[in-house]
């Protein structure tokens, strides 16, 4: 008589099972994001202690917020048609071509991703301006200069997405097509654009989220004169204390990229998925000539930055010399509270608090959405865990840092003076990476592997220790490697959580920038070539691990 109750109790059994895993992830988010990113909008909707729009319309309205609001919108629009013009054609020429050097140069690529942003406005910064290279472009303080920069850091984005796509789709439609008198411009436009198109769209999303969110480029290379939305929050709280805008921004923001989200998570579901049959690269044709072009004008556009700011570390006036370098541990510098050094070790340190949580809430998150549903309710809730990640992936990093000082001030959650606060911080910028790279891995495993397993009488966690973590180990440590550099280069929210007597790297180095004298310039020179050449080491440990990386996304 107990027969037709046990489907519901099994189903009960799993979501309870599916809420425990995800159940810590669940609390770390809702403490340390959804509290004090809505203690934040909060400002903007219940100035008086009860609910008024009315000042936070009103904010939206001055001539100054339209501006950064149509110059975030028309900036981010042009970086993205310019970083996907480039980008598509750089993944076909890297991803479908046997060219030598393809892995060095996609690994080359890869690295303005995970660079810090105050480290790609010094590289743009001393590279157009008055004594640098570029200099007769005439881009020094003007938005080109943004552009260029929100290119080159999001490049990589378009090529390891669309790339990673074009490596799986299935080549035999294209050879069909070719076989029957097509030309190759009618082959892309037939049988692959409708397969690739959904990547694409998926890519562009999410780069337009990234450059309307910059906050550490905007400000080098812009300062208050060319601001977007995220940069006239740090203004306005910082600065200004009219906390009302800055909420109204807020909430604003966090709409779009609440849209933004779903239009890349919709491209991605319309992709072609069917079969996985990996292609291998084929030989150079005289037709794929513009692509490989592209892609060398795309290495280019990452080299030359780079390149520029290295040789400009070792200027000292007019003369060639490592002084910059002595300088950087130079401890009688009244401007600056500690040595670059010392910046730099705290940076290591922090990073590392910060890569080890956000690993572990992520393959926790990871291990919950992958898991097979058997109903509509389960599937539901896997796919709102899945959404509910990503959020910090686009929601302002000024945001989340002032936030934590607004939510995160009184007992038993005043954790302001915490150790724990930039490192949290920090992992949650993380999270995202983490899960979409874990995700797709984990999603491929054949879910008749585990049920073997609970046939041999392995416990769950007997499962997980011998089917998945035998697969996802690599994954894992990619992952790491991205969590440890992008934590390594945060910005935004560590400007604002950060102790003077405790900066890390990038906070220092924009407190050099700010600081009078030539000597400072060329020591936040020096210090950004030495945290650039941190996370490009640690980038190319993550490329030789041969993972999706962020085409997960």
């Amino acid at each position: 008589m107990d027969r037709p109750h046990l489907p519901v109790t099994g189903s009960l059994r799993r979501l309870a099972g599916l809420l425990g895993l995800a159940g810590l992830p669940v609390v770390v988010l809702g403490v340390f994001f959804v509290l004090p990113v809505s203690a934040m909008i909060s400002l903007g909707i219940w100035p008086h202690g009860r609910f008024d729009l009315e000042p936070a319309w009103a904010a939206l309205q001055r001539e100054r917020t339209l501006r950064v609001l149509w110059f975030t919108v028309w900036a981010a629009g042009a970086a993205t048609v310019l970083a996907v013009a480039v980008g598509v054609p750089t993944a076909h020429a890297l991803h479908r071509l046997r060219l030598p050097g393809a892995r060095v140069i996609r690994a080359v690529l890869m690295a303005p991703f995970v660079l810090p942003t105050v480290v790609v406005g010094v590289a743009f910064d001393q590279l157009l301006g008055a004594d640098g290279p570029l200099a007769f472009l005439g881009w020094e303080g003007t938005p080109w200069a943004i552009i260029a920069a929100m290119v080159f850091f999001n490049l990589a984005v378009v090529v390891r997405t669309v790339g990673t796509a074009w490596e799986s789709l299935d080549p035999r439609p294209a050879q069909a097509a070719a076989a029957l008198g097509a030309t190759p411009w009618q082959v892309f436009r037939i049988a692959t654009w409708p397969a690739l198109r959904g990547s694409v769209v998926s890519a562009a999303t999410v780069v337009f989220l990234f450059c309307a969110t910059a906050f550490g480029v905007v400000l080098v290379l812009g300062g208050m004169r060319h601001a977007t939305v995220e940069t006239e929050i740090y203004l306005l709280t910082t600065v200004l204390f009219d906390l009302p805008a800055a909420a109204a921004l807020c909430l604003l923001q966090f709409l779009v990229v609440v849209l933004l989200l779903a239009v890349a998570q919709r491209a991605r579901r319309g992709q072609v998925t069917g079969q996985r049959v990996l292609a291998r690269p084929r030989s150079v044709r005289s037709g794929d000539l513009p692509a490989i072009a592209v892609a060398l004008a795309g290495l280019a556009l990452v080299l030359v930055p780079v390149g520029s700011l290295a040789l400009r570390s070792f200027r000292v006036g007019d003369d060639w010399s490592l002084g910059n370098y002595r300088h950087l541990n130079a401890a009688d510098d009244p401007a600056i509270p500690v040595t670059v050094l010392e910046a730099l070790a705290n940076s290591l340190r922090v990073a590392a608090d910060a890569t080890w949580m956000a690993v572990a809430l992520g393959l926790l998150v990871a291990l919950a959405v992958t898991r097979r549903s058997h109903n509509r309710v389960e599937r539901r809730v896997r796919g709102l865990l899945d959404g509910l990640f990503m959020l910090p992936l686009g929601v302002s990093a000024v945001t989340l840092g002032f936030g934590f000082f607004i939510a995160l001030d009184e007992p038993p959650l005043d954790l302001r003076d915490s150790p724990l606060l930039v490192p949290i911080a920090q992992a949650l910028v993380a999270l995202p990476l983490v899960v979409r790279i874990l995700v797709p891995v984990l999603a491929g495993i054949d879910d008749r592997q585990r049920q073997a397993a609970a046939g041999l009488g392995a416990s769950p966690l007997r499962r997980v220790l011998t089917v998945d973590l035998a697969v996802v180990w690599q994954p894992l440590l990619a992952a790491t490697g991205f969590a440890y550099a992008v934590s390594l280069g945060e910005f935004g929210a560590t400007s604002f959580l950060a102790r003077s007597e405790h900066p890390t790297l990038p906070v220092l180095i924009f407190r050099l920038l700010g600081t009078p004298g030539a000597h400072h310039y060329g020591t936040a020179v020096a210090a950004s070539v030495v945290l650039a050449a941190a996370t490009a080491l640690v980038m190319l440990a993550v490329e030789r691990l041969r993972v999706p990386g962020v085409g997960g996304f």
